[in-house]
């Protein structure tokens, strides 16, 4: 039974807590278009995706997510609202649960706004990404994708390389995975690494040759130059040489190792696009999970009941 209000950070969760979202994410993933269900789960309710960031796949899978449980969507921006003529927050959120919605997923670039909202309002809160915190979903998302290929995370060596400092991705996958029994190791330069990582029980190597030997998983993460108030490497030909993976890098790699990435790409930077379209890349598999994953998040967060397909 699902006892959770809210999905804040990877660290509130438990293995079981972990294996049960994961679970209920197989039973709603789909590999074939036109085997795709609708379900009851949340019909008659509303979810609202509050996001003062720009976002792609998060908002869109969520709210694919929504729908297919039959619930209502509102997609909720900050650029066209009232935060632009001075409206808090905080404001903001009270007169949108007036309306009386059932989940909200929220967005923020501050770390901590969905735990403040969490105590501050009576619905359900989601956190979609907070700053360079935390980013559950897509964490677990990515766990779905390595337990799908690899069956288990018992003793997995998997490598996590690039902007360490600014992912949120890697924050949360690394509290995750390590829960479940995965060792982790990260790579980037120096100053895209800090110094505190060590502290979630990670292995930092900041020679990426190294770093892959003998690795189940690669994920590699997206240079966040919109986070980096100063120029913190010499060039992205520079990072590219040194913490690029190619296909000559992949190599040292174990044989049946996996490539993810949490997107988007920058291609020719941090992979090239040989490694990026190889059948080792599970990169677009990770977005297809996305909609089975929040499908099982909202899911549960409503209440985790029987499942009815929906025959309209």
């Amino acid at each position: 039974m699902w006892v959770k209000k809210h999905l804040i950070s990877m660290g509130d969760l438990s293995v079981n807590e972990i294996t049960k979202i994961l679970d209920t994410a197989k039973m709603f993933s789909v590999s074939d278009q036109s085997k795709i269900k609708t379900y009851d789960t949340l019909k008659g309710k509303t979810v609202v995706n509050l996001f003062y960031e720009a976002s792609t796949r998060t908002r869109t899978s969520f709210e694919i997510a929504a729908k297919r449980l039959s619930a209502d969507t509102v997609n909720f921006s900050a650029e066209s609202s009232s935060v632009g003529k001075g409206e808090t927050l905080l404001d903001t959120v009270r007169n949108i649960e007036a309306m009386y919605p059932s989940i909200i997923v929220v967005r923020h670039p501050l770390a901590g706004t969905p735990l403040l909202l969490s105590k501050r309002v009576r619905v359900n809160v989601v956190n979609a990404g907070d700053g360079p915190h935390e980013h559950p979903s897509q964490a677990l998302l990515d766990m779905m994708m390595i337990r799908d290929v690899k069956k288990d995370f018992k003793d997995l060596e998997i490598a996590i390389i690039g902007d360490i400092a600014h992912s949120r991705v890697a924050r949360s996958n690394i509290i995750g995975l390590k829960k479940m029994g995965a060792n982790v190791r990260v790579s980037g330069p120096p100053t895209l690494v800090p110094k505190v990582i060590e502290k979630l029980g990670v292995k930092v190597e900041y020679d990426m040759n190294k770093v892959l030997k003998g690795c189940d998983v690669i994920m590699m993460l997206r240079l966040q130059l919109e986070r980096q108030s100063q120029k913190l490497f010499p060039s992205k030909r520079e990072y590219a040489r040194f913490f690029g993976l190619n296909a000559e890098r992949l190599k040292l790699a174990k044989p049946d190792a996996i490539i993810m990435h949490p997107g988007p790409m920058n291609r020719g930077v941090e992979i090239s696009s040989e490694v990026a379209d190889s059948s080792r890349s599970k990169i677009l598999g990770q977005v297809s999970n996305g909609v089975a994953v929040r499908m099982a998040i909202l899911h549960l967060l409503a209440g985790g009941g029987q499942l009815y397909e929906n025959s309209h």
